[in-house]
C-alpha cells in the first residue's frame, strides 16, 4: 500500500494513474478527507494574519462540507447531465479523488510570506483546478479533458450560488446585528 505522503505527492504532480489508484481503493477514504483537512489548515496557516484563529478553525469545516458539496455536485453532473456512454461512477469515487485533488493546496502555508501570499494563493489555485479536472476526469472515466472541464465549471457555480444563498440567508458569519 502506498504511504500517505506518497499518494499525495503524486497527486501534486498531476499523476494520472494515482486517481485511478485512489479511484479503485475504498480504504484511501480517511486519507482524502486528510488532504482536504491538511489543505485547507495550510491555507489557514497562511492567512491567519487577516483570518485569525477563527478563520482557520471555520475555514476547515467549510472546506470539508464544500468538499461533500462538490463531490456530490460533480457526481449528479457528470453522472445524469453529462455522461459519456462508459461513465459508471460512485459519490465515494468522487469524494476519495476529489479529496486527493487538493494536495497542492498544503503548499497554501507559504502565503504566510509577506509579500508572495496573492501570487501563492493564485498560482496554487489553477494548480489545484487542473488536479480537479484530472480527478473528475478518471473517476467518471471520462475519454474527454473538456467534458471533465464543463463538469467542474457547472459544478462550481452551482456551488458558488449554494453558498451564497447560505451566507444571505444566514446574514453572513461575523456580521454585527443591529
Amino acid at each position: 500500500m502506498a504511504s500517505f505522503t506518497d499518494r499525495m505527492i503524486r497527486a501534486a504532480k498531476l499523476d494520472v494513474t494515482l486517481y485511478e489508484e485512489v479511484e479503485a481503493d475504498k480504504g484511501t477514504m480517511g486519507q482524502a478527507m486528510g488532504v482536504v483537512i491538511l489543505s485547507s489548515v495550510a491555507a489557514g496557516i497562511g492567512t491567519i494574519g487577516t483570518t485569525g484563529i477563527k478563520g482557520l478553525f471555520f475555514g476547515t469545516i467549510v472546506a470539508l462540507l464544500g468538499w461533500f458539496i462538490w463531490a456530490f455536485l460533480t457526481y449528479f453532473i457528470g453522472t445524469r447531465l453529462l455522461p459519456e456512454p462508459q461513465t459508471k461512477a460512485d459519490i465515494g469515487e468522487l469524494l476519495r479523488t476529489i479529496g486527493f485533488s487538493s494536495s497542492p493546496g498544503v503548499l497554501r502555508v507559504l502565503a504566510i510570506i509577506p509579500m508572495l501570499g496573492a501570487i501563492l494563493n493564485f498560482i496554487i489555485g489553477i494548480w489545484m483546478l487542473v488536479a480537479m479536472v484530472i480527478a473528475v476526469r478518471q473517476a467518471l472515466d471520462y475519454k474527454s479533458t473538456w467534458r471533465a472541464v464543463g463538469v467542474c465549471l457547472i459544478g462550481w457555480i452551482v456551488q458558488m450560488a449554494i453558498f451564497a444563498l447560505f451566507f444571505w440567508l444566514v446574514g453572513g458569519f461575523g456580521a454585527s446585528q443591529a
